[in-house]
């Protein structure tokens, strides 16, 4: 095993302690520290680390993206690599993430879709049940295909990345794992979820955004860059008209929400704090939204992601 440990240019010491730290005679021979002067976002950082194995002459077969807030149980990386050794079509397959507490937390998922925004929008069950909206996480015992798995603790077959390409670098955070998953089952691929590889998570640890229950009212604000990558994922996938019926379906979803809390149906609601204005300001799909720029598997390392070029953001 060889590790790349990446420092997406953070502002204090970090490189320095990480640098340290990799130098230490235990770890120089399979430890390489990957310092980048700017923050470019989960899928350029990556991206970065991807294309360097790469370059190698004897590249990896397989590629492990683990995230910082992150702490592996003995096994986890040898079940994905199993997963994979048995399963020669499988592009992708992805840890099952637990709290720090060490309940369960979402790690597979279905795609985005339309209906799924209204019934995002609307958050009541009986939208869901008389859409027929497929759950959002995807729960299981045992290994099996889903649609897309979560990029935390995830790990790619380099075959398909070398078809399909890498991270679009486009985006920021969040949502680009989907979209690359996204490319690999259009191009026949499967994505899989192993919950024998168990990983605890401290989800939203940079962010704030995160799905566990809270006490208050109102849940954490998401980050702008949120709403922008969810349009961009819909203008990549589904095209113009998809991309557009979704923000226009949310916003139809969540009328229904403020009727139903106005007379007395959604009590126990916990908006998210400015959702209605973030999602109108931020949600609605640009030009840029419809723009691939998918890094290909053996292209030189970039300086800096197409979002921060072109000021997508």
């Amino acid at each position: 095993m060889q590790t790349i440990v990446v420092d997406g240019g953070s502002a204090d010491s970090s490189a320095a302690r990480l640098a340290k730290f990799a130098s230490q005679p235990q770890y120089r021979d399979w430890v390489e520290f990957l310092p980048l002067p700017i923050n470019g976002g989960f899928g350029w950082a990556n991206n970065q680390a991807i294309l360097r194995l790469l370059e190698r002459d004897n590249p990896p077969e397989y590629i492990h993206l683990l995230n910082p807030d992150s702490e592996v149980e003995p096994g986890a990386v040898r079940y994905l690599s199993d997963y994979l050794d048995d399963h020669p079509r499988a592009a992708a397959v992805g840890s099952q993430l637990l709290e720090l507490d060490g309940s369960w937390t979402g790690s597979a998922f279905s795609f985005p879709s339309i209906r799924g925004e209204l019934a995002r929008g609307a958050g009541t069950g009986f939208i869901d049940r008389l859409l027929r909206a497929p759950p959002v996480a995807v729960e299981t015992a045992e290994a099996r295909e889903v649609e897309w798995a979560t990029g935390a603790s995830v790990m790619f077959r380099r075959e398909a990345l070398e078809e399909v390409g890498l991270f679009d670098e486009g985006f920021f955070l969040y949502h680009e794992e989907i979209e690359l998953m996204w490319r690999m089952r259009q191009a026949g691929w499967t994505i899989a979820t192993e919950p024998r590889s168990r990983v605890r998570h401290v989800g939203g640890g940079s962010t704030g955004v995160h799905s566990r229950k809270v006490e208050e009212r109102l849940r954490p604000r998401r980050p702008h860059y949120w709403y922008r990558s969810r349009a961009r994922f819909f203008g990549l996938t589904r095209g113009r008209f998809a991309a557009t019926a979704a923000f226009i379906t949310w916003i139809a979803g969540h009328m229904i929400l403020k009727l139903r809390r106005l007379t007395g149906l959604a009590k126990d609601s916990k908006p998210l704090d400015h959702e209605f204005r973030d999602q109108l300001t931020q949600a609605r799909p640009r030009q840029d939204d419809f723009i691939p720029a998918v890094m290909p598997a053996h292209a030189k390392p970039t300086s800096s992601p197409a979002w921060m070029q072109n000021r997508w953001l």
